[in-house]
């Protein structure tokens, strides 16, 4: 082959070895946004809107009673407020109440939001360990759940996968605030706060703002390996 054909030959080739360079930048910026099963990747797919009005919003009109038994979420049925069934779960040696399998009495909490352990008793200062729905149903009605039926409104407000027993002030601190505007105290909990938070979102098919998209993609950068977490994931089921 004469110099001049190898030059030419070189030529032709180069812009498939550009495109080939290009193809791989893309593979990069998929990997970016999460491999398959990662929270990255649900929250990737999520819609991104502003949020709805809080017109209408009405805690016991539209998410129903205060953890009621009468839900399909799971757990639902099982003869046990659901705020006792998640002290169950979350509580360290939960003692129940005389005669009772169901009302907890006393446990330890190893807090996921402040990293304390708090000493649970029930009674007049019970409200130190409160339990949280991880995504507020506040934000949840801004953000969808406007749209969605009753009855899956009343599942998220008792899916186990959306509550988490919690220091109080803690949780009053939160109030209805989103990943823009509130994150544990406790940054070894973040990831897996924001995690839970997305697992929500796309299971009742609600959407993110721009600016809690954000927030959420700054905090799993540092966790990209964190898996989008569900109802059978450790420490979200029931105890039985």
């Amino acid at each position: 082959m004469s110099a001049r054909t190898r030059t030419v030959v070189a030529a032709l080739l180069l812009p498939v070895a550009l495109a080939g360079c290009s193809g791989g930048g893309h593979k990069g910026t998929a990997d970016a946004d999460g491999r398959p099963g990662s929270a990255q990747a649900a929250l990737a797919a999520l819609p991104v809107k502003k949020a709805a009005s809080k017109d209408g919003y009405d805690r016991t009109k539209q998410f129903g009673s205060a953890w009621s038994d009468s839900t399909s979420a799971p757990g639902g049925g099982n003869k046990c407020d659901t705020r006792n069934d998640i002290l169950r779960r979350d509580l360290k040696n939960p003692r129940f109440e005389d005669g009772s399998k169901c009302v907890v009495a006393s446990g330890t909490l190893a807090d996921p939001y402040t990293g304390k352990t708090i000493r649970f008793e029930r009674g007049p200062k019970s409200s130190a360990v409160q339990i949280d729905h991880i995504v507020a149903l506040s934000d949840a009605w801004q953000t969808g759940a406007q749209k969605i039926p009753q009855d899956r409104r009343e599942a998220l407000a008792n899916d186990p996968l959306n509550l988490v027993a919690a220091d109080g002030p803690a949780n009053m601190g939160k109030g209805d605030k989103n990943a823009s505007a509130w994150l544990p105290a406790n940054k070894d909990f973040d990831c897996t706060y924001v995690a839970r938070q997305i697992a929500v979102k796309k299971q009742y098919k609600l959407w993110v703002t721009p600016d809690e998209r954000d927030a959420m993609k700054k905090t799993l950068s540092g966790c990209p390996s964190q898996q989008l977490p569900t109802e059978s994931t450790s420490g979200v089921p029931l105890k039985q």
